[in-house]
């Protein structure tokens, strides 16, 4: 694609051959080779322009930055005010703007972004529209699997996939939408079928994230600027922020009385080892009632909101209810068959408010015992210790402590910490560093009637120790465990 069509749309200047051939965008100087644009991105640890010199050594004559950069008189130097931005316009032009093809749903929230994007999925399947899924768990388009680095891809690799998606035959893509996917420029000029809004609570405030929650829902408001139609969840107190956003038709859920697909009859219903739950929803004034293979209060809001995102594309209620049936979402309230008398569920929860959510969710079935084991990530704040710790301590009948993601940082130490106020709350408790061990020892507590909640690993299929990391699987370990007992 000559260099004039891919900078379409952005404001630059400087001296380049428009017609110059382009056969590839990159913003990783190991990437750049002949007939690439190196894209030199300024972030938070990195300064791409610092790596301009060895991109042209691998070959790229073509830069487009912020700031001037020493190069050779070969090299094309093109300036604009933000590289991040131009990114995305670059690539959308690049990849032929995919999302104009299919209908891309973003999803925003701080909780439930993942859950809902695959119930979505799941519904509009079983209506015969082929669904495609980019999130924290990676991308899928049919039966592969495409891997990602954040929750909201760079711009580049969000439309690349769109456009594999939309070659593919996907008729539309539920993708998760990150605060810091809105801030950093991702997902620019994609055009949004729907934007659908979870909740929102403090969250990824700190270095190099927001400096406040205001900056936060700042952000998380902007994708209902850019979208055709708006899901809410009338019952989140920041929704009224969000409608106040939306210029387009907005369809709210919840148990509120004034929404438009009203929340009724939740009901947990437990059979053998699985954990679901029932529910109803009127609109307009006709009560349709559905189950959602997943456990919790949580994913009755999860699931309504997935009805009326596919009740809005057409599909029918048998096809809505055959896709919340036959929902899954791995490491996220994944409940394993073990075909045990007890149940053990997969989850992510790595914080406080997470780790209370999935604990409250598993205490509605009534279960004999709640045994919760978890870790905490290595280098980070002693706080998300502490409430973890806290948390487990007053609400699960017994904790097991131990590594998850331990990196560089002293595990034992790691779980010492997590101990100590897990004592505060005169909880019951063991320290096993080894997770393998940790697990086999959670398993061999189980009773008839018990929950054991995995947290921290989740979809992930590795543990970073020093740097590393290492294969390991939460759901492999537990099969592993149960057949050698």
């Amino acid at each position: 694609m000559q260099l004039q069509e891919i900078l379409r749309g952005v404001s630059v200047s400087g001296n380049y051959d428009p017609s110059f051939e382009i056969e590839d965008i990159v913003y990783d100087s190991r990437k750049g080779k002949k007939n690439t644009l190196f894209v030199c991105l300024s972030g938070a640890r990195f300064d791409g322009h610092a790596f301009a010199k060895s991109a042209y050594e691998n070959g790229c004559r073509v830069f487009l930055c912020e700031k001037t950069v020493s190069l050779p008189e070969d090299a094309q130097i093109i300036l604009c005010s933000n590289t991040r931005a131009a990114l995305a316009d670059c690539s959308v032009n690049f990849f032929r703007a995919p999302s104009k093809e299919i209908a891309v749903i973003g999803i925003t929230g701080t909780k439930g972004k993942t859950t809902v994007a695959h119930i979505i999925k799941s519904v509009l399947e079983a209506a015969g529209v082929k669904c495609g899924i980019i999130g924290t768990v990676g991308a899928k388009c049919g039966d592969t699997v495409l891997p990602t680095v954040n929750t909201t891809p760079e711009s580049y690799e969000l439309q690349k996939l769109l456009r594999i998606m939309a070659d593919s035959g996907c008729k539309a893509a539920a993708i998760e939408v990150s605060s810091l996917g809105l801030k950093h420029h991702r997902v620019d000029k994609t055009e949004f079928a729907a934007a659908v809004f979870t909740n929102l609570s403090p969250d990824h405030i700190g270095t190099n994230e927001h400096e406040s929650f205001e900056e936060y829902a700042f952000w998380k408001k902007q994708l209902f600027r850019c979208c055709k139609k708006a899901f809410v969840n009338l019952d989140d107190a920041f929704s009224k922020d969000i409608i106040a956003e939306c210029s387009c038709p907005v369809f709210t859920f919840g148990f509120d009385s004034e929404a438009d697909f009203r929340l009724t009859n939740l009901r947990q219903v437990r059979r053998g080892h699985r954990l679901g739950v029932s529910f109803s929803f009127e609109r307009k004034g006709e009560e349709k009632s559905f189950f959602v293979s997943l456990p919790g209060e949580v994913n009755a809001y999860n699931a309504v909101c997935a009805c009326a995102v596919g009740e809005s594309f057409g599909a029918k209620e048998e096809e809505i209810k055959r896709g919340l049936e036959t929902v899954f979402v791995k490491g996220r309230g994944e409940v394993l068959d073990t075909g045990k008398d007890f149940s053990v569920i997969i989850d992510y929860a790595h914080n406080g408010v997470s780790l209370k959510s999935i604990i409250e969710t598993a205490r509605a079935y009534n279960p004999g015992r709640i045994i919760t084991l978890f870790g905490s990530v290595g280098g980070r704040s002693e706080i998300r210790r502490q409430e973890l710790g806290l948390v487990s301590g007053a609400m699960s009948d017994f904790t097991v402590i131990t590594s998850d993601d331990p990196d560089f940082e002293d595990p034992e130490k790691i779980c010492r910490e997590i101990a100590s106020y897990v004592e505060k709350e005169g909880g019951k408790y063991a320290v096993i560093p080894d997770r393998k061990k940790a697990i086999r020892y959670a398993l061999s507590l189980a009773q008839k009637g018990d929950i054991i909640i995995l947290c921290g690993k989740g979809h992930e299929e590795f543990m970073k120790i020093k740097g590393e990391k290492l294969p390991f699987s939460e759901r492999q370990t537990v099969f592993d465990a149960l057949k050698n007992n």
